[in-house]
């Protein structure tokens, strides 16, 4: 299970080690691109962070509330391969993002002005290791109806890591014999499947990848 000590102490990044050096991001490039990113926000106070993925079940975030959202314009896709974590460069998997079109239902963590800093670079540690997402501020709907503004990280689609082809059929392989020190890909697929059904979203493609590499 991933933890804060473990980003905070650095053994986190040591995943990363095998990563080329041509694509692994220092500590001071993830602090600029979280510190260039903020200048951005469209507002200032509290604000959403969209989780999708793994920060559903693991957010490490001190925040202020959560509430059921929609991400309007993006969907789901393992579309960025991976080489670290729950895989390796001699057998890589895929790793979670999201890519333009149709919408995406998750979970909204409210954070404060307060610890935004504090928290966000933790959040950036995780996220950004080699930068192959793309953080931006959007606009998602919240559960009880109102609008936000919001953190959400999407596939950057010119990183060395980009994948164009994300179907079921043509990833399917690869995911389920993906491993790393970190676990399994299939793990993380199946778990994802999981959280999302408990949290009362649907999603097909990520049910449909489930299926595929359950045996």
């Amino acid at each position: 299970m991933l933890t804060k000590q473990l980003i905070t102490s650095g053994s986190y990044l040591e995943n990363f080690r095998d990563v080329p050096k041509d694509i692994l991001w220092t500590l001071d490039r993830i602090q600029h691109s979280m510190h260039e990113t903020m200048k951005l926000r469209p507002n200032r106070g509290d604000f959403w962070v969209f989780a999708y993925g793994s920060l559903i079940w693991n957010p490490m975030l001190n925040f202020a509330g959560q509430m059921g959202a929609t991400l309007h314009g993006w969907h789901r896709s393992f579309c960025l391969r991976m080489i670290a974590g729950r895989a390796t460069a001699e057998a890589p998997g895929r790793m979670l993002a999201l890519q333009p079109g149709g919408s995406t239902q998750g979970i909204a963590y409210r954070l404060t002005e307060e610890v935004a800093e504090e928290e966000l670079i933790l959040l950036w540690v995780r996220e950004m290791p080699t930068g192959a997402y793309r953080p931006l501020w959007t606009t998602i709907s919240l559960e009880d109806g109102t609008e936000a503004t919001a953190l959400v990280f999407v596939a950057e689609p010119d990183h060395p890591l980009f994948e164009a082809d994300a179907e079921v059929e043509s990833i399917a392989n690869c995911v389920a014999r993906a491993e790393g020190p970190m676990g399994t890909n299939a793990d993380y697929v199946h778990r994802l499947c999981c959280v999302l059904s408990e949290s009362g979203i649907t999603d097909e493609y990520v049910g449909a990848l489930s299926a595929e590499i359950l045996f």
